[in-house]
């Protein structure tokens, strides 16, 4: 009795870890672009592709949906998110309000130990080789992106549970499809050292207005190109 429960247990782990795998690859994918916005969603091909059972696909593709990237259109299933222009500039609006706060209050609670962090972390974006290049910025997700660790920093676990959990993947996928405009990349670590000055000397005020301003500029980023896409659809992308 007891070796069966064992293999029962193991069992279960190994379609977790199983789950966890094939939900983290097609996160990747979609946040990357490699399943492009507004494809729809076949349980079959991905099962095919990713070597996995329709149980733990469909437990993946729920939590997809919990992150805002997968959405169920009625009569087709789950398609890749695609958000419009309106959409996206609401989503931006959020953003601006939202991280302006928790820069103030990060400015407020931030340990010493996690302001020298934070630094580091910038440190790390200047040796990025997209970034000397004056090609992008840098992306990487969690510890290693400026915005997540303020978020982190802000001690307001409901505020971080909506912009480091249930939105953050979506605006993750929009910063890497809206990342080569040439010179923002440079103008967004400036703004990030700005950022990061004031929180260090603790001015909440200037850190909530400094960050509102730097994703303030990252709209009016997009919206510069959707204008110029209506003209010349070609037109590469821009940061946020």
């Amino acid at each position: 009795m007891l070796d069966a429960l064992d293999i029962t247990d193991s069992e279960q782990a190994d379609s977790g870890t199983l789950a966890e795998n094939v939900f983290r690859r097609i996160q990747a994918a979609i946040v990357q672009g490699e399943i492009p916005p507004g494809s729809k969603i076949s349980e079959p091909e991905l099962a095919r592709t990713y070597g996995i059972s329709r149980g733990p696909l469909r437990e993946a593709i729920h939590r997809l949906e919990g992150q805002k990237l997968l959405v169920r259109v009625p009569h087709v299933g789950a398609r890749v998110v695609s958000l419009s222009h309106a959409e996206l500039i609401e989503l931006y609006e959020i953003r601006e309000s939202l991280e302006g706060m928790a820069c103030r209050l990060a400015a407020e609670r931030m340990s010493q130990a996690e302001i020298d962090e934070l630094r580091r972390v910038l440190e790390l974006h200047e040796q990025d080789a997209a970034f000397k290049a004056g090609v992008g910025y840098y992306q990487q997700e969690g510890d290693f992106d400026f915005h997540y660790r303020i978020i982190q920093g802000s001690g307001n676990r409901t505020l971080t549970q909506m912009l480091c959990g249930e939105l953050y993947q979506l605006v993750r996928m929009y910063r890497l499809q809206f990342s080569t405009t040439p010179n923002r990349p440079h103008q967004a670590f400036a703004e990030h050292h700005r950022i990061l000055d004031a929180i260090a000397d603790r001015d909440g005020e200037l850190a909530e207005l400094l960050m509102r301003r730097h994703i303030g500029a990252s709209k009016r980023n997009i919206e510069r190109h959707y204008k110029e896409a209506l003209a010349n659809p070609s037109k590469t992308r821009g940061e946020s």
